[in-house]
């Protein structure tokens, strides 16, 4: 098989020249000579240079090698001594075969010394025969110990569990033998406070009361506490007493817009708490609650006067009690059972009557109670023993809290046709301030200065209209 022809155009691409005869032009310059090393110093040719012909090996040592000797120090009169490098250096050397292990774990590890060169011996350099002595006489230390303690704890004998003839040591008192005011004030009003069971079909629910008038057997209370029964065929209300002797009760009468009521009980020689009055308590006199929390008749707890007039809406939790008190604040702790109850200062005086508790959601105390005081229930209590119902001063209007950032006063957002307020011209929107110039900051505070006077008194009401201020005298009219 020939190859192809090439081309003209591949010939004249890739053909030798005409005038050219060889490979490369004839007139390629030469290569440039090679530069020749110097030849090294005599000094280094004695040192380093190669034996003399028929020698192999390293040099001779100056003066030439010594003469061999036979003795039982020296390397030569051993038979493999012309094949020891290190001890004839002219011998041959080469490298043999690695070591052979027949267990690849019996390789010797690396050896490690402390800081002062000795050796340390770790667990991976024992032997495993060494290894498994240890353990085991580890094992049957552990066994032996375990069957010991066992054994031991069977057959010891167990103390005796009863002590004939046992008697506990009692310090003597400490202190100077008094007793507290607060027990000489529970001794005195406990059989005066009563607990009240209320039953209304298969519901029931207790509160507290106070005896007010123990020779026809009168019993104050909150409102909530018996409202549920009033009207009720089949509902049954019951006074326990301190003795633990009880009675059926009636009511008497009740007001919502107090959340007061009066019982009665046919129950001769009750004991009747004393009244107190109300202008005689002041912010941090000491007081003493009692009553049924959580139905634990008798309980006594005790604190301060927190404040005074504060007010108090009531919502009366289902019952038809609609109220807003000037009430005493304490931190006399108070719960759930407790209203009805008496709060007494330090002589055992009844100031006032609990009925209400600020509460987190939990319904338990926080510090935070309020009390009617004494003088209001006096005076509503009254008329409902002579009348069965209390009638209370109205201004007829219906206002809520509003603040301009400056001032606080009770917002009028109704007024009622033919009242007190809409016969003096009190319009809607008016904002009251105050009331016989005692400042009215909320809706609350406006009911409570109201409620404090009488039917048919003449009070002198401020208000601000169109942003100015005026004044306006009001007859207060009967609810």
């Amino acid at each position: 098989m020939h190859a192809p022809r090439p081309t003209s155009a591949q010939a004249g691409a890739f053909g030798r020249p005409e005038q050219v005869a060889g490979s490369f032009a004839g007139d390629r310059p030469p290569p440039a000579p090679r530069p020749v090393p110097p030849p090294p110093p005599e000094a280094l040719l004695r040192a380093f240079g190669p034996p003399a012909p028929g020698r192999s090996g390293l040099q001779e040592p100056p003066g030439g090698r010594p003469g061999r000797r036979r003795t039982a120090t020296g390397p030569w009169w051993k038979a493999d001594a012309r094949v020891d490098p290190w001890r004839d250096p002219s011998s041959p050397a080469g490298l043999g075969a690695p070591a052979v292990y027949d267990d690849e774990d019996s390789q010797p590890g690396p050896v490690v010394f402390d800081p002062r060169g000795r050796r340390k011996v770790r667990l991976r350099d024992l032997s495993v025969r060494l290894t498994t002595l240890v353990v085991l006489g580890l094992l049957v230390v552990g066994i032996l110990g375990g069957g010991v303690g066992w054994y031991l704890t069977r057959t010891a004998d167990e103390a005796p569990l009863f002590t004939p003839g046992t008697t506990l040591a009692q310090v003597e008192p400490r202190g100077t033998g008094e007793r507290s005011p607060v027990s000489d004030i529970a001794e005195a009003v406990i059989p005066a406070v009563v607990s009240i069971e209320v039953r209304v079909g298969q519901a029931g629910a207790t509160g507290s009361g106070v005896v007010i008038d123990g020779e026809n057997g009168y019993i104050v209370t909150n409102n909530h506490v018996i409202s549920g029964a009033d009207g009720v065929e089949g509902a049954e209300i019951r006074a326990v007493f301190s003795d633990g002797s009880g009675s059926a009760a009636r009511i008497v009468g009740r007001d919502p817009a107090s959340d007061l009521a009066v019982i009665k009980v046919e129950k001769p020689g009750l004991v009747t708490a004393e009244l107190g009055r109300s202008g005689d308590v002041v912010v941090g006199d000491p007081v003493v609650a009692i009553g049924s929390p959580l139905g634990l008749a008798g309980t006594v707890t005790s604190g301060i006067v927190s404040a005074l007039d504060r007010p108090v809406r009531l919502s009366g939790e289902g019952t038809d009690t609609n109220a807003v008190i000037s009430a005493v604040q304490t931190d006399a702790p108070i719960n759930p059972g407790n209203s009805g109850g008496a709060l007494v200062d330090a002589s055992g005086a009844l100031v006032g009557i609990n009925t209400a508790i600020a509460s987190t959601g939990a319904g338990g105390s926080i510090g935070l109670g309020f009390a009617i005081p004494v003088d209001t229930m006096k005076r509503i209590v009254e008329q409902l023993i002579a009348t069965g119902s209390a009638v209370h001063a109205t201004l007829g209007v219906n206002a809520r809290s509003v603040t301009d950032g400056t001032r606080d006063g009770a917002l009028v957002l109704n007024v009622e046709p033919g009242s007190p307020a809409s016969q003096a011209g009190i319009r809607e929107e008016d904002v009251i301030i105050a009331v016989d110039e005692t400042p009215v900051g909320s809706s609350e505070e406006l009911s409570v200065a109201v409620d404090a006077r009488q039917p048919g008194d003449v009070v002198t009401v401020e208000l601000v209209r169109g942003g100015s201020s005026r004044t306006v005298e009001v007859t207060l009219g009967a609810a």
